[in-house]
């Protein structure tokens, strides 16, 4: 069972839920008020333990250490070097576990390998060579600690079983750390995710996970705000159980979390040689939160979340009992969404069940060392067959890969055909593993978003993915594809003890931190660039539509594709040619022109026909404009963009495409509309986007007046191609100081490089 509150709650001594404030003084023998009960969650405290502002409400945060990828860290470095920085303020970890695959591109992926690790030198940084472990496993058995706050470029940086607040962001937030400014945000409300029972044997974390997505992620229960875990069922969760639930809360668009630390947690880091990472982490006698999410963890049963969202979610068993319709809902569903291709899943379902072609174990979601060994007790002594369906596992570190080596249970997922891959985060963005064409996979891995397994659409290329737990797909594995819930199997689980070998990363990891090397070299492959100039808003913006998606949410896949092209990241030219390609593969074509247009007025030459009509038809309608002094652009409009990723990305490719505006109704993520301030896009809001189409202009006068003042609300006007003008009220929401200067800046290299002038 799990039930949402439909208001506060007020938790006491850590186990009673109570709604109201007047049952209080009996049960604590005191009067708590509300204001002060909120100050006795665990999140107030880590929270403002890194606060600067002086301010409760209006926080600027430092973080204890950072983390990216080798998809983000060269952008990062690179911003973060022309906006001044000479050395890493703070511990940095650039891990190489996205770009691993070093015949894709040619040399380009080690080049920037290669950069990172000279970086590190030069600016003592963390590196962690190439498949030693990916992103967050790295950060959990190294960086964690409780009562920490850790900022990461990857959206599922989320390390709040262990006692640590971690938070993914877009790369522009972690330059400005790296330049020694702060993280800006309005303390969040805190939700508490109370945890009760046990979970049956076969129910894994991702069943645990995939059903509170499902209950909270539509609703919006949770955006941005921080889940607290509590409750006295967090004592029956091993702590990599916990691990792999806390990872996914990056699914309900949530801010961060945090959980109740314990003995669980403390053996976790005395395991690791970190015993001095631990502290005994809980709410107060009595907190107050903005609600809840009860789960009775007895009640869940293995859960499948179908394409293509992780919140789609059915139990294993109510899939199977209502096989052809819900796979008909899902196909449609999708086929409505996707451009191309048309996704086939009905046609999985025959000879009695349905048949799944694909299963892959990774990860910091899947491949965790419980989740491993659970997979081996599953599988020991049983086949996965040598038909369609094969089973891939990618450990989340080599350590844990050594742990299931020594204990045998390496051997037993092998021998049951499991294909055991390398410390990669392919499975989970798109670049490892691709199904077939009309094949269906199954993954525990952190998303199923459209074209997440790698899958074109528009080149005639269509999968489909879903979410299950380890344990669901090794018991699948079991019965050859015949997709079975780990629930129906009898199997004894053995829980092996974990075994960590420190000298494995010892030996290969370099750890500059506190250890700059000022006069090193950084290390430049072909493919790396500088980030192009941009201009600073002026006082009015022209734009230009060039995608008006209808979709109720875009996903940063959508405005930026995973995989492939990722290979050209550190290229910023380059990659914004891909921008919107699976969605809108017109969008780059039509941008160009506008960029093309702002290039030629910027060096003094005669504006286009079309432009000198949508002037005149303003002037016509008793507008003032100022042809020689506005921003000509491209804007795109979507409902809701930005859920998923952390990739900067998705906003600095429609930027270097001459985008300076997008427009929405609202925004999926904070750090999706921080990304779009960071790159000099003003992130509009417009209750009645039905006023504009695609290929008409948007005309927004006064434009760097309203930023800088943070108006909210002023006038825009769309003009169509028949001169109809329409006026409409636009916002950009609260802006901080800080946002509204790096918007009239033109983006966050240019704020810097002013404010060091």
């Amino acid at each position: 069972m799990i039930k949402l509150y439909d208001g506060g709650v007020y938790l006491v001594h850590g186990e009673t839920l109570v709604t109201e404030a007047a049952a209080l003084p009996q049960m604590t023998g005191k009067a708590v008020s509300q204001e002060e009960a909120a100050k006795g969650t665990m999140a107030y405290s880590i929270v403002q333990a890194h606060n600067h502002s002086g301010d409760e409400k209006n926080l600027q945060l430092k973080y204890d250490s950072m983390t990216s990828h080798d998809i983000t860290y060269v952008g990062i470095i690179q911003t973060a070097r022309a906006s001044g920085m000479k050395e890493f303020p703070l511990p940095y970890v650039l891990t190489n576990c996205h770009n691993s695959l070093c015949a894709v591109g040619g040399t380009i992926n080690e080049d920037d390998h290669k950069f990172a690790l000279s970086a590190a030198h030069k600016y003592g940084g963390i590196y962690v060579p190439t498949n030693m472990a990916n992103i967050h496993s790295y950060n959990r058995e190294m960086m964690a600690g409780c009562g920490r706050m850790i900022l990461g470029s990857d959206s599922h940086t989320r390390y709040g079983a262990l006692g640590t607040m971690a938070i993914g962001e877009g790369g522009g937030e972690l330059a400005k750390q790296l330049v020694g400014r702060t993280y800006d945000f309005t303390y969040p409300n805190v939700i508490a995710i109370y945890l009760t029972g046990a979970p049956k044997p076969g129910v894994g974390p991702h069943d645990i996970a995939l059903s509170i997505c499902g209950a909270v992620y539509k609703n919006g229960y949770v955006k941005n705000k921080v889940m607290e875990f509590v409750g006295p069922g967090i004592k029956n969760l091993p702590i990599e159980y916990r691990n792999a639930v806390d990872v996914m809360t990056t699914e309900t668009t949530c801010w961060s979390s945090i959980w109740v630390t314990d003995e669980e947690t403390q053996k976790y880091f005395v395991t690791h040689g970190r015993p001095e990472a631990y502290k005994k982490l809980q709410p107060a006698d009595v907190a107050y939160y903005d609600g809840c999410v009860y789960v009775d963890l007895s009640t869940v049963e293995c859960t499948i979340a179908m394409p293509m969202h992780p919140s789609n979610t059915f139990t294993i068993h109510e899939l199977q009992e209502n096989a052809a319709d819900i796979l008909h809902e899902v196909q449609e569903a999708a086929n409505k969404q996707i451009k191309g291709a048309k996704m086939d899943i009905v046609s999985k379902l025959h000879d009695g069940g349905i048949w799944v072609e694909q299963g892959e174990i990774a990860g910091c979601a899947g491949g965790t060392y419980d989740s491993m060994c659970a997979a081996a007790d599953i599988l020991r002594g049983r086949s996965c067959g040598n038909g369609a369906f094969t089973l891939s596992i990618y450990p989340g570190s080599v350590p844990a890969l050594q742990a299931i080596t020594k204990n045998g249970r390496l051997g037993d997922l092998i021998s049951a055909g499991a294909i055991i891959r390398a410390c990669f985060c392919g499975p989970c963005f798109g670049a490892g593993d691709t199904p077939a064409n009309g094949e269906f996979s199954i993954r525990h891995t952190t998303r199923n978003f459209p074209n997440r397994e790698g899958s074109k659409p528009g080149e005639g290329q269509m999968s489909a993915v879903a979410l299950m737990d380890t344990r669901s797909i090794a018991a699948t594995a079991a019965n050859g594809g015949k997709l079975t819930a780990a629930t129906d199997l009898d199997v004894e689980y053995t829980h092996p003890e974990y075994e960590f070998e420190a000298g494995i990363y010892e030996k290969r990891i370099y750890n500059g931190w506190g250890k700059p090397e000022p006069e090193a070299e950084l290390k430049f492959g072909p493919n790396i660039k500088d980030w192009p100039e941009m201009p600073a808003l002026t006082d009015d913006l022209l734009v230009k539509v060039c995608s008006y998606i209808t979709d109720p949410v875009t996903t940063t896949d959508e405005l930026i594709p995973s995989g492939e092209t990722s290979s050209y990241r550190s290229n910023p030219e380059r990659l914004s040619e891909f921008a919107l390609s699976r969605r809108d593969p017109q969008y780059v074509s039509r941008s160009k022109v506008m960029r093309q247009i702002e290039r030629d007025r910027r060096a003094g030459k005669e504006l286009p026909e079309e432009v000198m009509a949508v002037y005149a038809a303003l002037e016509k309608a008793g507008l003032k404009t100022d042809p020689a002094n506005t921003d000509i652009g491209s804007t795109i409009f979507a409902n809701m963009p930005g859920d998923g990723s952390a990739r900067e990305q998705a906003a600095s490719c429609q930027r270097v495409m001459g985008a300076s505006a997008n427009f929405a109704k609202q925004y999926a993520t904070k750090r999706y509309r921080s990304n779009c301030i960071n790159w000099g896009m003003t992130p509009f809001l417009v209750e009645n986007p039905e006023i504009f189409e695609l290929g008409d202009y948007i005309f927004v006068p006064g434009v760097r007046e309203a930023v800088l003042e943070n108006k909210q609300g002023f006038p825009a006007y769309a003009v169509k191609a028949d001169g109809t003008v329409t006026e409409f009220k636009v916002s950009t929401g609260t802006l901080t100081g800080p946002e509204r200067q790096i918007l009239a800046d033109g983006c966050l290299i240019n704020y810097y490089r002013n404010s060091n002038s």
